[in-house]
């Protein structure tokens, strides 16, 4: 038998992991940024002190987001107190480090906490969380727990012992500000009102309000913290969308494009663009008859065709506009037209011509 195995026994990597992305900040008393920086000089600064990167971007905030690519770059970025002459200070982001994960097991639920973070700190999990859901104002524990890895990237399982559980990705609910009641942002970053969630009149804290319950934003008639809200629900698929590893505003620009307008259902587009059919008895023929009311495209509002005698009669005058006029005199009795002035078709011509070849000594009448 060969030597015994070490933990983990999962498709996590036994290596110490590292932070990867960094932010450099700006000392200055002016609060000055990177945005008025060269970036050639930041970048020739960063390369002379911790070697090539994998990346630099500038944040909107005006500070750095360093990518690096190996531990000794990890290691010497932490030490830089400046770049150049410009003195700074360097940190590691505080999300992009790490991974969030969640795992369903029934035998660790009577496990507490510490136990199950000591026990999975080898596997590069730094925090557990068990998931609570509140019953008739009680707490209750579930066996759903949030772990934290301190990689970017989540194991494809984790194994406790003998026990093997799947890790899929942790998402959130949409963040909700607890003052104005709306999405997008928190308490600590409001610049609106305060506002109720239960009444959604501002001025007062829903705290004891006997109100009639009222959404702030979509104004139905639930509290603002409803997950039967339908801007909850918006909100919760452009979080799981953005968790594919593209931006919040591109996630949102894929949702509302695919979400129909507001007022305006899917089965009501079809019905404006797509015909109407009505099945009926033909009052001459008794046979059934499938009919459109869907308008037609052409310029005419007249039918194609008739089963009256007139406008057939009318139609073929139309189609034999290239023959010459009749006058009344030359119609027969029954009702057709005597043509007395016909053109002969080009093949009785062609023919004519081949006989008159044939016989050149005929005399020609004049």
């Amino acid at each position: 038998m060969g030597p015994a195995k070490k933990p983990p026994f999962s498709g996590q990597s036994s290596l110490q992991s590292y932070d990867s992305f960094f932010i450099i900040k700006r000392i200055s008393e002016t609060d000055e940024n990177f945005g008025t920086v060269s970036p050639f000089l930041v970048e020739k600064a960063i390369t002379g002190s911790v070697s090539i990167v994998s990346s630099t971007k500038l944040m909107r905030s005006g500070d750095l987001l360093v990518e690096v690519a190996s531990r000794r770059q990890a290691q010497q970025i932490l030490k830089l107190n400046s770049l150049s002459t410009i003195p700074v200070s360097v940190m590691p982001h505080l999300t992009l480090n790490t991974s969030k994960g969640v795992i369903t097991c029934g035998r660790h639920l009577n496990l507490s906490i510490e136990e199950i973070t000591q026990e999975l700190s080898v596997q590069g999990i730094k925090d557990v969380r068990r998931i609570n859901i509140r019953r008739n104002g009680e707490l209750i524990p579930t066996k759903h727990f949030i772990l934290t890895y301190n990689t970017p990237r989540l194991p494809e399982y984790i194994k406790a012992l003998y026990v093997r559980c799947s890790v899929r990705s942790y998402i959130p609910n949409p963040l909700r500000c607890f003052k104005c009641q709306r999405f997008g942002h928190s308490k600590t970053n409001c610049r609106g009102t305060l506002t109720c969630a239960c009444c959604a009149v501002a001025g007062h804290e829903s705290t004891g309000c006997t109100e009639a319950e009222k959404c702030v934003n979509c104004q139905g008639t639930h509290t603002s913290f409803s997950r039967a809200c339908p801007k909850w629900e918006l909100e919760k698929e452009i979080v799981t969308l953005k968790f594919k590893n593209i931006s919040f505003p591109e996630a949102r620009r894929l949702v509302k494009a695919r979400t129909p307008i507001e007022g305006q259902s899917y089965a009501s587009v079809v019905d404006k663009n797509h015909p109407a059919y009505q099945t009926t008895h033909c009052p001459h023929c008794h046979h059934v008859v499938t009919m459109s009311n869907f308008p037609s495209a052409s310029k005419s509002s007249e039918p194609i065709a008739s089963s009256s005698t007139a406008p057939n009669r009318n139609t073929s005058h139309q189609s034999s506009s290239r023959t010459p006029e009749v006058s009344p005199a030359s119609q027969d009795p029954s009702g057709f037209q005597i043509v007395k002035s016909k053109k002969k078709p080009k093949l009785s011509s062609k023919i004519q011509s081949v006989k008159n070849n044939q016989n050149p000594t005929q005399p020609q009448n004049f």
